[in-house]
């Protein structure tokens, strides 16, 4: 996992596990409890933060939850760092503490209605055809990394090194910028929790935020 302090008019911890790790999940919940937020804010959608909540947070039992080839296989390359689990267990145990806690926690990204639409606005036909292509390719041979952090990184830049997959990415992160500007108006100090490979952009666009400002696309 790895973690930064901003400053941008707020107190800002964010925070980025690696996805599926369980090994980070424990260290991001000390962090964010030694860090106190008036909130949290998290790199999910509403939809996908209800589903969480209601399948794997509040329900007696966890559902089945069937994976693509291009999941397995990642599932599969991760797991030589440690021991993996689906959903997100970085997610679904800060949710799960935030069940028992008075802290709100938020979700960033846009609906999921809306993640399509920016996906379609930025990945044109071929785009998506050389994505498959990457992503079948990434799948038969995982990036052979020495650590997770860099397993991560590397397994995103094989999908999503297009420029309509980076243009889309980037909407999607400014999406989560804008939010986590509008939850830290009524918070001094806020926590944010993305995916590993989100940290770079969107510490980027918080620094730059907290500067000039960021514009709606």
């Amino acid at each position: 996992m790895i973690t930064a302090r901003l400053a941008t008019g707020n107190e800002v911890l964010l925070l980025a596990p690696v996805r599926g790790l369980a090994e980070d999940v424990g260290p991001m919940l000390a962090a964010i409890a030694e860090f106190r937020p008036d909130a949290v804010g998290v790199g999910l959608s509403g939809d996908e933060m209800r589903s969480l909540t209601e399948y794997f947070v509040t329900s007696e039992a966890d559902p089945i939850v069937p994976l693509t080839g291009n999941e397995s296989s990642e599932v599969r390359g991760l797991s030589r760092f440690g021991e993996v689990r689906v959903p997100n267990p970085a997610f679904v145990e800060l949710l799960r503490w935030a069940n028992g806690s008075t802290v709100p926690v938020e979700a960033l990204d846009p609906s999921d209605e809306r993640t399509a639409s920016l996906f379609t606005e930025h990945i044109g036909y071929v785009e998506l055809v050389r994505r498959t292509v990457r992503e079948r390719a990434v799948s038969r041979r995982p990036p052979d990394a020495p650590t997770a952090d860099a397993f991560a990184l590397a397994w995103d830049q094989e999908v999503a090194h297009g420029r309509g997959s980076r243009a889309f990415a980037r909407a999607r992160d400014r999406y989560l910028v804008r939010a986590a500007q509008r939850m830290g108006a009524g918070h001094a100090r806020i926590a944010i929790v993305v995916d590993r490979e989100r940290f770079d952009p969107v510490r980027d666009l918080l620094a730059g935020a907290a500067s000039t400002g960021i514009e709606d696309d």
